[in-house]
């Protein structure tokens, strides 16, 4: 059995067994209207992450990603900038525990 802070974590490539992080990040700034949520998405897909991206009442973006710890560092750097049109003021991070196995990456409704 392996030890709790480990999870399956997929690899496009290769699955295998290794550490997972799993963030939930608030972007504000000039982010709807601009192409953030579908460019997280593709970005994300690119890394081989999973979760969500959504617009908010209050005109920031909040996005899950789960994968490799690697992976979402680069995710969250590349949220510091966003597409080009992007204007982004700030990135808060929320670390979560790691949940159950996630399958692709999702742009959701407006919450």
């Amino acid at each position: 059995m392996e030890p709790p802070d480990r999870t399956w974590s997929e690899n496009r490539d290769v699955g295998h067994w290794g550490a997972m992080r799993r963030v939930r990040a608030i972007v504000t700034g000039r982010v709807q209207g601009v192409s953030y949520r579908a460019s997280t998405a593709d970005e994300a897909q690119r890394l081989g992450l999973t979760g969500w991206v959504r617009n908010r009442a209050d005109g920031a973006v909040e996005l899950e990603a789960a994968g490799d710890p690697v992976r979402v560092g680069e995710l969250l750097a590349w949220c510091e900038h966003g597409p080009p049109a992007a204007r982004v003021a700030r990135v808060a991070v929320e670390e979560l525990a790691p949940a159950g196995p996630e399958e692709g990456f999702t742009i959701r409704r407006t919450g």
